[in-house]
């Protein structure tokens, strides 16, 4: 199995980066291109569809970043991680864990769970 702490920081990663053309790079890099991922609020299917919905929660959360929380774990082919949103320096308001399914060490589908969310 990959690192799953590997795997959830190139995740993190492509979920902070603002720029479109550097967050399509870095999940082309780390996603299958028929990835999917599906949480309460949104779904999406293939790079561009999830890097849409990672721009609009830049736009809903400006400034805010994702962070992990806790340490990652995994078994086979899955990883499952904590995170936290919110702004740089403060506990973060928004809280989730995810499982994502890995094919050949990249993320193939995710499902998220928002663990904790404001009012």
């Amino acid at each position: 199995m990959t690192d799953a702490a590997h795997i959830a920081e190139r995740y993190i990663a492509a979920w902070n980066e603002t720029d479109a053309q550097r967050r399509q790079r870095l999940l082309a890099e780390t996603w299958t291109p028929d990835a999917t991922y599906v949480d309460p609020l949104q779904r999406g299917v293939g790079l561009d569809q999830i890097s849409a919905m990672i721009g609009a929660v830049h736009d809903r959360f400006p400034g805010f970043t994702f962070t992990l929380a806790g340490e990652p774990n995994g078994y086979g082919d899955y990883v499952r991680f904590s995170w936290g949103l919110g702004p740089a320096g403060a506990d973060a308001p928004i809280k989730g864990s995810d499982v994502a399914m890995l094919d050949g060490g990249r993320l193939r589908s995710i499902i998220g769970f928002l663990d904790q969310v404001p009012g």
